[in-house]
C-alpha cells in the first residue's frame, strides 16, 4: 500500500507502524538507524501526513475485521460475564466441551489434560485425568473496562501515583 503523499521510507514507516503500533520497531524495519529509531519513531509520528495516513490505514482495518471500541467493550463485558458454573457439573466435574456455552469455547486461554498414573512400565495404570482451564483474567479484564467507560476513582488513583513528589506524610493524608 505505498502512499505517494509522502516519501517511500515515510510511507513503509506508516505500513510497519499499523502492525504493532511500536514506533521504534516500524522505524527500524522501515530502514532507519536502530540507533536514532525511538527518536525518529516519535518524530515521524508528530508529521501531520503521517499520522493522517496512519488514522486512514485504521480506519478501514476496522471496517476490514468489523472491530472498533464498541465491539472492543462488547467483548471484554462478555468476558466479565463468563461464570465458571457454565461448564462444570454439581459435583465439580467439566462438563463435555460440545455443552459448554459458546462464549466459553471462544475465550479460554488454554486447556490441558493430563493423565494421572501410577506404577511404571506395564503395570503403568491411568487412575484419573487433570484437567486445567484458563480463562482470561477477570481482574485485568474489569481495568480495561473501567479505563475505557472512564471510572473516576481509577483516574484520581493514576493521577496520585504519578504524584511521586508527595512526603510520607502528605500521601498518608491524601489517603485517608
Amino acid at each position: 500500500m505505498p502512499n505517494e503523499s509522502l516519501p517511500p521510507k515515510q510511507s513503509r514507516f506508516v505500513e510497519e507502524y499499523i502492525l504493532d503500533l511500536n514506533a521504534t520497531q516500524a522505524a527500524i524495519r522501515a530502514g532507519y538507524s536502530p540507533k536514532t529509531a525511538y527518536r525518529t519513531g516519535a518524530d515521524l509520528l508528530k508529521k501531520p501526513q503521517v499520522r493522517q495516513l496512519i488514522d486512514q490505514y485504521k480506519v478501514e482495518r476496522s471496517q476490514r475485521v468489523q472491530m472498533d471500541a464498541d465491539r472492543v467493550l462488547q467483548r471484554l463485558a462478555e468476558i466479565d460475564a463468563m461464570d465458571v458454573a457454565d461448564i462444570l457439573n454439581d459435583d465439580g466435574s467439566v462438563k463435555p466441551l460440545r455443552k459448554w456455552p459458546r462464549i466459553w469455547r471462544t475465550y479460554i486461554t488454554s486447556f490441558d489434560i493430563t493423565e494421572l498414573a501410577e506404577g511404571s512400565g506395564d503395570e503403568r495404570q491411568v487412575v484419573g485425568l487433570l484437567k486445567k482451564i484458563k480463562w482470561p483474567d477477570k481482574l485485568k479484564n474489569l481495568e480495561m473496562i473501567g479505563r475505557h467507560v472512564s471510572v473516576q476513582a481509577w483516574k484520581e488513583q493514576r493521577e496520585l501515583s504519578g504524584n511521586l513528589s508527595l512526603s510520607h506524610e502528605e500521601a498518608l493524608e491524601l489517603l485517608s
